[in-house]
């Protein structure tokens, strides 16, 4: 299969498996939704949620939050990992968002990945799933079967994602972001599938018999 033959084999397998793409993360607002994400970062989008109600019942809004001590949100957030960059985080861009944005998240890449706690990851999803604006969120997961899926040569998260763009329309870029997650928890894990099993992996390589090295990000 040529590169371009892979891409459009994954794009009709994951539409028929995913004609719908819900936000793994709940929220009520694209502050909330920021915050969730920036939660997100080494940590499952279930914990998140599981996380985020106590959070945001205290405080949802970025008024109400820069008003709460990091030492509060620290404690309720604790369970997510790297909780006391996170809290920092999420009490520094609440401020930054009162005092320059009127509360309002920036709809625009340059003004996100300024706010502490925001690299362009999270920016991306922002953009994507707040906004509608066409953005490919790449994490280390989507980088990972972009690889064993012959999608990109695997140098780092930025070209993997340079590469998606290019393969892929950019109309789909945001549902299929989602779309390659989903596939990936449910059948292509790392420790499960090791780049042979799953019927997209079995299907673009079919003469692959030794499990995928993953090149690291």
């Amino acid at each position: 299969m040529k590169k371009s033959e892979r891409a459009l084999f994954v794009s009709e397998t994951l539409n028929k498996i995913y004609p719908t793409t819900p936000i793994p993360l709940d929220h009520s607002s694209n502050f909330t939704l920021l915050v969730a994400v920036l939660l997100s970062a080494q940590c499952t989008d279930e914990r998140v949620n599981k996380v985020t109600p106590e959070l945001f019942k205290l405080a949802s809004t970025p008024f109400d939050m820069a008003k709460v001590s990091q030492d509060i949100i620290y404690k309720i957030i604790k369970p997510c990992g790297l909780g006391p960059k996170k809290s920092k985080a999420i009490k520094e861009l609440s401020v930054i968002l009162t005092d320059k944005y009127d509360q309002v998240v920036p709809s625009n890449f340059l003004d996100l990945e300024r706010l502490p706690g925001v690299g362009h990851k999270t920016a991306s999803v922002v953009m994507s799933q707040g906004f509608g604006i066409p953005a490919f969120a790449v994490d280390t997961h989507i980088h990972r079967l972009a690889q064993r899926w012959g999608l990109t040569d695997g140098k780092n998260v930025k070209k993997t994602e340079a590469d998606l763009k290019k393969l892929f329309p950019e109309s789909t870029w945001n549902k299929l972001h989602l779309q390659i997650i989903f596939w990936g928890r449910e059948f292509c894990q790392a420790q499960a599938c090791y780049g042979l099993k799953c019927n997209i992996c079995s299907t673009c390589y079919p003469k692959r018999i030794k499990p995928f090295i993953h090149k690291k990000p």
